[in-house]
């Protein structure tokens, strides 16, 4: 009996820890693609922090 609690919680043990991996993976991949579109990610805010700047502060309605 003893040994069937064991081999339950090593199992348990097991599967957190694979979780953990998938999730490091996970955080890897996510940290890779945000390095290779950096540029792309800051012309993107640069084009609309510009945006904003440029525009006159009035407002238009339509109606």
């Amino acid at each position: 009996m003893e040994l069937l609690k064991q081999l339950v919680v090593e199992e348990e043990g097991q599967g957190m820890t694979e979780y953990g991996l998938v999730l490091g993976v996970i955080a890897v991949a996510v940290v890779g693609i945000l390095v290779s579109l950096r540029g792309e990610i800051t012309t993107m805010f640069q084009d609309v922090l510009n945006d904003i700047k440029s525009r006159d502060g009035s407002t238009t309605t339509t109606g």
